[in-house]
């Protein structure tokens, strides 16, 4: 009865923060040789933001404009189309437009994003899911409580602290004290990823679409239906070659887009001399007043193509990871603003003198004599464009599998040298079909435009929403400015999106419908997900029952090395009870294997796995955690299991060190009396354990006797002659046992959980990749272990 009552209370879901237990190779490794307060501080250091000369500086500056602002530069071919798709009635509407134009991006691109959003990057990682990490640092609102406080010490992991009676505390106790809060920021970060999920669908349709379009400006005689499949073919083409990457053809990212702001400055600058230079007044807002004044909807709804004048704002912080953010902020305020400036300026020039060319407004602009070469560069600048777009896509859906939030499918890495460059196969051909399937199905600019404004608009509120709590929690902002902030980002945001609620209709319906069924998808797999952690942690057997089976665990041990994976970082799983009592025999080493993700961008190799003895010596049975980030990958080339073991190998000499050690009571390795929290008050237990580790053995009342002599036993092996018995162990074989957890929805479950389990999610399960297949393991050596819960 008392180790039932200890089970209970060591058997909780969220290992507590302020826990003293500790247990890994690196917590002992710190023991051994704690490094100087300069050394830490210069290791803790090395990721953070490094300084630049100026020189290198303006070289990433330049570098940025292929990968950071091809979607947002080449939004010139489509905008003033979609803001007058039935012509333009007025001509002082174009200055009033032109002014709208200006204002929306120095307020969004400049002021918002570059200056304030992108200084919200985690650790140069910019996106919806990079802004969930860092609040998940600062606030214990993960949905999988699966964090321990090692975790905290790795050097990638930064957060600040604040005082308890601070606005920040408070929000932080609001967020965690309700579990449907917690739910409804993940939900939060799941619409924004699917939105531009979404983007990364009418990104290359409207992009490469716009491009085409010039063929009809210089070739009257073509249909649409040409310029339809011309676009169709390069979206194929451009899809097709994902697999290749962008890193033997990126280094022509930047001096195409380069060539293609410098083109577009230069014909705005010309049309604006040449047609109209009144238009240059549209830099006074009260043009916007006169505009509105005018009255009508269309005004209002005219709104919706404004807006894509600062489409690919979402691209640019989802792609922020490869350049130092001062390069990001020095690019756009040197080059693409000015650009975009005097390329909009002299559209809106050349309009004021030939107002019915507004549907092909760009390509008409353009002097004869540079035609076709504008033609090349800006099909070269779509496709660049609507590379970025695709890229930030599969970064998101990398960071959302390590998040749980998203089925398991295949992540290549393309680059030896950049680690973020990746493809996902399942991905690119759902993309490519989609795509082709908008440019095919609305065949024109300004309905694919409307479904384009619709996804922008959704994503910038998402990221309002959340750079609010980021000021809070990590900025520590005073909550007036924060007030100040959000309240004007969603002032200028809810206007456009009030725009883009007209036109849902009319095109607009394409990302919600997208969003939707992604969203539905996500969230499943992440309730299916969290389950499964659930039942893991309620299911976990007792360690008093373990050692109540003896060194032999009341089998027969056979010579090899089991490796029982789970998702639980503390605590026996389930499977494993399961497993010894279905079968005779069981191996002479047993490791359990714990993979999670952390809420950090990367886990340094030197700390990526973190191992523990469970239980005395001659049990030979250990935990091992592998930790890895949100853009850390699992490459074919990598040996998890070698590294594994070398992990094992190098904890159990430094257990064998410290156990030499002349001062070892403050580094107890087994056999230590220590006092153990229960409910009911203190209780004195004899434990097992290492280094306070989290799975402590209690000793049950009835084979006290038996265990104390096993731990007497445990001791005579040394730490040499026990790598010795594991290398043996090792020769003779090496079993990957993993469970294959099946849920099912309760009958008296309601029918739309029943549907969600049962079908969607049971499919997903169906189609995704198996772990096995994840972490490299050979068919030959893989082990399932099935096993039903009900939820």
């Amino acid at each position: 009865m008392a180790a039932r009552e200890v089970e209970a209370s060591t058997g909780g879901g969220e290992i507590s923060e302020d826990s003293d237990e500790r247990g890994s190779m690196w917590d002992l490794d710190q023991q051994l040789d704690q490094p100087m307060d300069e050394e830490a501080g210069r290791l803790r250091n090395m990721y953070k933001e490094k300084k630049f000369s100026a020189i290198l500086l303006l070289q990433l500056s330049f570098q940025s404009l292929g990968v950071v602002y091809g979607d947002l530069g080449t939004s010139p071919l489509y905008v003033f189309y979609n803001t007058f798709p039935h012509g333009i009635k007025d001509p002082e509407d174009i200055i009033g437009a032109l002014s709208l134009i200006i204002y929306s991006l120095t307020l969004i691109p400049l002021l918002k994003y570059v200056f304030v959003v992108c200084k919200a990057n985690d650790n140069g990682q910019g996106g919806t899911f990079a802004l969930y990490s860092l609040l998940c640092r600062h606030a214990k609102v993960n949905t999988i409580p699966n964090q321990h406080r090692t975790d905290e010490e790795l050097t990638t992991y930064s957060r600040t602290t604040f005082h308890e009676q601070s606005f920040a505390a408070k929000t932080k106790r609001w967020l965690e004290k309700n579990p449907s809060r917690k739910n409804s920021l993940l939900i939060l970060v799941l619409v924004g990823t699917c939105m531009v999920i979404g983007d990364g669908i009418l990104t290359p349709a409207i992009s490469v679409l716009s491009a085409a379009g010039g063929l009809r400006v210089s070739l009257p005689h073509i249909n649409n239906g040409v310029v339809v499949v011309v676009a169709v073919v390069i979206l194929v083409s451009l899809f097709s070659v994902q697999h290749y990457g962008t890193d033997k053809v990126g280094w022509l990212f930047a001096p195409v887009v380069f060539l293609w702001f410098l083109f577009i400055a230069s014909i705005g600058m010309y049309n604006v001399c040449k047609h109209d230079p009144s238009v240059l007044k549209a830099f006074s807002p009260v043009y916007i007043y006169r505009y509105f004044k005018r009255g009508g909807q269309d005004r209002w709804t005219s709104l919706g193509g404004i807006m894509l004048s600062i489409t690919g704002i979402e691209a640019l912080f989802a792609d922020l990871s490869h350049f130092p953010v001062s390069a990001v902020q020095i690019a756009f305020t040197v080059i693409v603003f000015p650009c975009l400036l005097l390329a909009y300026s002299g559209q809106a020039a050349y309009l004021r003198k030939y107002p019915h060319h507004v549907e092909d407004a760009f390509y008409q602009s353009i002097p004869k004599s540079v035609y076709w070469p504008m033609f090349v560069i800006a099909t070269f600048a779509a496709i660049v464009a609507s590379q970025a777009t695709i890229s930030a896509t599969f970064s998101l859906i990398k960071q959302a599998l390590a998040h749980g939030c998203f089925p398991r499918v295949k992540v290549v890495h393309t680059s030896r040298k950049f680690l973020g460059q990746i493809y996902v196969p399942d991905i690119n051909w759902i993309l490519m079909i989609l795509c082709i399937a908008v440019t095919a199905g609305f065949k024109n600019q300004n309905q694919i435009g409307n479904a384009y404004g619709t996804a922008v608009v959704i994503v910038m509120l998402v990221t309002t929403l959340l750079m609010m709590l980021i000021m809070i929690l990590v900025w520590r902002c005073h909550w007036v400015l924060v007030l100040l902030f959000t309240f004007l980002s969603l002032v200028v945001e809810c206007t456009y999106f009030s725009a883009v609620l007209f036109k849902v209709n009319q095109g607009g319906w394409v990302p919600l419908v997208i969003a939707a069924a992604f969203l539905i998808i996500m969230y499943v797999w992440h309730y299916g997900t969290l389950k499964r952690y659930e039942f893991e942690m309620h299911s976990k057997v007792s360690m008093a029952w373990i050692l109540g089976l003896g060194p032999s665990l009341g089998l027969v041990r056979v010579p090899g090395i089991g490796l029982v994976y789970t998702e639980l970082a503390s605590g026996v799983p389930h499977i494993f009870s399961h497993f010894i009592t279905n079968l005779p025999a069981i191996h002479s080493v047993v490791v359990f294997v714990c993979v999670k993700n952390l809420p950090v961008y990367t886990v340094p190799e030197e700390e990526r796995f973190l191992v523990k003895r469970i239980g005395p010596k001659n049990f030979h049975m250990f935990r091992c955690v592998a930790r890895y980030g949100y853009r850390d990958l699992h490459k074919k080339d990598d040996d998890f299991e070698k590294r594994l073991f070398e992990s094992l190998f190098i904890f159990i000499r430094l257990e064998s060190m410290m156990e030499g050690c002349s001062d070892s009571d403050d580094y107890s390795i087994c056999g230590s009396q220590q006092q153990q929290p229960h409910r009911d008050g203190p209780r004195n237990s004899e434990t097992f354990d290492t280094f306070g580790s989290v799975d402590s053995v209690i000793t049950p009342v009835g084979v006290t006797k038996r265990t104390s002599h096993t731990v007497t036993g445990s001791s005579q092996m040394s730490g040499g002659d026990e790598l010795e018995f594991i290398n043996g162990c090792r020769d003779a074989g090496v079993v990957h046992i993993m469970g294959n957890t099946v849920i099912r929805a309760r009958r008296e479950a309601r029918f739309y959980k029943r549907i969600a389990i049962d079908y969607v999610y049971a499919f997903l399960r169906k189609i995704c990749r198996e772990n096995s297949a994840i972490f490299n393991v050979p068919q030959e050596s893989l082990l399932n272990v099935g096993q039903i819960f009900y939820v």
